[in-house]
């Protein structure tokens, strides 16, 4: 099961939004066409827009105000994307050189400031207040989850309770809007729109947990990063909140000091007791039970080839190798 398999039902819906995407990129200020193009054809799954695009169909709609709105969900996400990177001085994204690597922290910042406020007007143009409430708070609660991030890292003792907070604040809570404006737009009642909503935030919670356990088993020139990423930059992620609760102490002493310190030095030690407590395992456990769930709630609408691909999505989040 490839992207492209689960995009095939909307295949001309997704081609309309990258249009649109590229369409509204430009600026008459050139750094903005430039870094913006950089990380917008950068060779992402964009699975937030065609989610939008997949839920909104399975649910009847047949207008065109999707798409927009699935362009808006991409700029928010490349947005937080830009601003992520710096706050974790990373070097690499999907493959290549971050964009703060090239132009700089202050051009990544104000370029990810650009594409919040080009989102929101293109919201507006959508003309739906209840879209313009979901969207508003997801963007709050995605910035609180920046805020409880940056106050985990370094600290071995945040919880997993914790740690699941952060994923739904920073993650799955895009994935769970996208599924909630899909209903909303198709006139839905509360309760598809509130399974369509609960799908997105499972399948969020899975595509994070995935990405947690690739950083200490995945390929660099799969995953399109570094493997230890998460590591070097002292995040307690669920691999290593697991093998620091479940390992011996002399591997609970070496990840705690991993994470107090963060960096590389230790990374294969890391990367063995990790396997040893079968963290990893554990991890992709719970990402697959976190899928199951999602497919769960697909029983709100009608059987057809866009809700196939919506259960396609979730166990594609499980079973990738980036």
């Amino acid at each position: 099961m490839t992207v492209d398999d689960i995009r095939a039902p909307v295949a001309q819906d997704m081609q309309a939004v990258n249009r649109l995407i590229q369409e509204r990129l430009r600026s008459d200020v050139v750094l903005i066409n430039q870094l913006g193009s950089y990380i917008i054809n950068s060779g992402g799954k964009r699975l937030r827009p065609l989610q939008v695009l997949l839920a909104a169909r399975a649910c009847g709609y047949t207008g065109s105000a999707h798409v927009q709105l699935a362009a808006v969900i991409e700029f928010i996400h490349t947005a937080t994307l830009l601003h992520d990177d710096v706050v974790d001085g990373s070097e690499m994204r999907r493959g290549r050189e971050t964009a703060n690597t090239l132009w700089g922290n202050q051009a990544s910042v104000l370029v990810g400031d650009f594409l919040y406020s080009r989102a929101f007007q293109m919201m507006v143009e959508v003309d739906s207040m209840p879209i313009m409430d979901v969207m508003a708070g997801t963007t709050n609660t995605i910035a609180e989850g920046e805020v409880m991030q940056l106050l985990n890292v370094h600290d071995p003792d945040t919880t997993e309770e914790a740690y699941l907070q952060v994923i739904y604040s920073k993650t799955a809570s895009l994935f769970e809007a996208a599924g909630r404006i899909g209903a909303l737009l198709a006139g839905q009642p509360d309760t598809v729109v509130e399974r369509l909503a609960e799908y997105g935030r499972h399948l969020g919670t899975a595509f994070q947990l995935v990405d947690d356990a690739l950083d200490y088993t995945g390929q660099a020139g799969e995953t399109g990063k570094n493997v230890g990423d998460d590591l070097a930059e002292g995040k307690p992620t669920m691999p290593l909140i697991y093998a620091l609760r479940e390992g011996s102490d002399a591997e609970a002493a070496l990840i705690r000091r991993a994470i107090e310190e963060g960096g590389r030095d230790q990374i294969e030690s890391i990367m063995r007791a990790v396997e040893n407590t079968g963290a990893i395992a554990y991890t992709r456990a719970l990402a697959r039970q976190a899928a199951e769930q999602a497919v769960a709630c697909l029983d709100c609408v009608k059987d057809s080839p866009y809700r196939e691909s919506m259960r396609n999505m979730a166990l594609f989040s499980v079973d990738r190798a980036y």
